[in-house]
């Protein structure tokens, strides 16, 4: 009787000492480093983090196991501990094909968009004021790259190359996680330019480091020696970094003058849209700097530029865990003026006013120059104008024509809706590839030629 008494106590005592253990371990591991000051600090804290989420994990696995197996025979214990090294054999397979999908070697497409886009209208963007450029002189859709090769007009300190992307038809650049890049045929920048481009991250982006950045140096400084992390050079820059997974994010932007000194530094939160092309526009007007994700203005700095200095772009990455992927670059020039072109002389011509491909659909970031014309016309109420679309010369000359009409004919239909103008106004025709405003043998001149003109009757 007294050997029964002694083994129950002495079993309920080591039951006790082993969750004991246990839980002091998973409780220890609970402790983190927030807000680290300096890039390799932000590194070392990921680091440690994802360990001690591991620890935590294989912690609580095993306090469960001691409980449901602790008074189990040896064998039945033997059968356990080979489940949980299967386990973790899993999962370490599935660690290294994740990561390889991100691989920059990788020739396979990739998937960072993994739900169904939601069709955007008109409405969503209706505080959206990005007005582009009136001529556009860059556009980079990767069509001459081959997938898998770095872009020919591209230069960089680094690696990347040209992806497509699951259920898209256009070529991604695929930027590596650390590195300087920049399109050679971008060099210096007028003080009225706009810049547009499409912009998805993978699913795993960290929040630490960066995201993508983009920036504005004055343009003797924009070369592959460019300190992304320490430079004083005069440059206006801004980093988008998106955390994908949680439908949000960070934006900062900062500003050095011609003395080197920064002037200006700023962080906000980022309305991103996870798994989800997003829209970056960038707009400057002399020393001014916008900048939008989507509707969103996130930026707005009056003072960002000097206009005593020349300025040229580049791309940077430091990214700590993901990837950031870049498609359909657009620069445009010339700072629209649309009361004067079509109120005083009779015509207004744009680029601004965007079609998906062989569509009479219009894109929402057409927004702003649609409420640009619609105030105009608006304020001058006896005006009447007539629409024309055009095209580029791809494709057969009979569906270039009728694609043109139906274009102009969405463009009057957006006016009347959206802005109240009346349709007894406004007139409507096409005119397909025959009048082109460009040679339509680059990029840029079939962009230019896709245009839409207002003539006032």
């Amino acid at each position: 009787m007294i050997k029964v008494f002694h083994h129950f106590y002495f079993r309920r005592i080591c039951f006790t000492i082993m969750v004991a253990i246990f839980f002091d371990a998973s409780i220890f591991a609970q402790i983190r480093v927030e807000n680290p000051k300096r890039t390799t600090e932000r590194s070392v804290e990921g680091r440690v983090n994802s360990r001690i989420d591991q620890g935590i994990n294989k912690g609580l696995d095993k306090v469960e196991e001691g409980i449901g197996n602790i008074f189990k025979k040896k064998d039945k214990k033997q059968k356990s501990e080979a489940g949980n090294e299967e386990r973790d054999n899993n999962e370490n397979q599935q660690e290294a094909s994740e990561g390889n999908q991100t691989s920059t070697n990788s020739s396979k497409p990739n998937t960072p968009i993994s739900k169904t886009t939601e069709p955007k209208n008109l409405k969503a963007y209706s505080k959206f004021d990005f007005v582009s450029g009136e001529k556009v002189v860059a556009i980079e859709d990767f069509s001459q790259d081959a997938v898998g090769d770095f872009p020919a007009k591209w230069n960089t300190n680094a690696s990347g190359e040209v992806v497509t992307l699951d259920g898209q038809s256009a070529k991604f650049l695929q930027f590596a996680n650390n590195g300087l890049f920049y399109p050679e045929f971008v060099k210096e920048l007028p003080e009225n330019f706009t810049m547009e481009f499409d912009m998805v991250v993978s699913e795993d982006m960290s929040n630490n480091m960066t995201g993508l950045k983009v920036v504005f140096p004055e343009i003797k400084e924009r070369k592959l020696t460019f300190d992304q992390d320490f430079g004083t050079a005069p440059q206006a820059g801004v980093d988008i970094h998106p955390t994908s997974s949680q439908e949000g994010g960070s934006t900062s932007v900062w500003v050095f003058d011609k003395t080197n000194e920064k002037i200006l530094e700023n962080t906000n939160p980022l309305a991103w849209k996870a798994n989800d092309i997003n829209r970056v526009s960038i707009w400057k007007q002399k020393t001014r700097l916008r900048i939008y994700v989507n509707e969103n203005k996130i930026w707005d700095i009056p003072k960002a530029f000097d206009n005593t200095l020349k300025y040229s772009m580049l791309f940077a990455t430091h990214i700590f865990e993901g990837t950031a992927y870049l498609a359909n670059l657009r620069v445009a020039v010339g700072a629209p003026d649309t009361r004067s072109k079509l109120i005083t002389e009779g015509k207004f011509s744009t680029t601004g006013i965007l079609f998906d491909v062989n569509s009479d659909k219009i894109k929402p970031e057409s927004y702003g120059v649609l409420k640009e014309l619609g105030t105009v016309l608006k304020e001058n109420a006896t005006v009447k104008v007539r629409i024309i679309g055009h095209t580029d010369s791809d494709g057969d000359d009979a569906k270039n024509l009728d694609l043109s009409k139906r274009r102009a004919a969405s463009v009057k239909n957006a006016l009347q809706s959206e802005f109240g103008v009346e349709a007894t106004r406004m007139e409507t025709d096409g005119k397909g590839e025959t009048q082109p405003a460009a040679p339509n043998t680059t990029s840029e001149g079939k962009a230019n030629n896709r245009r839409v003109e207002f003539i006032k009757l």
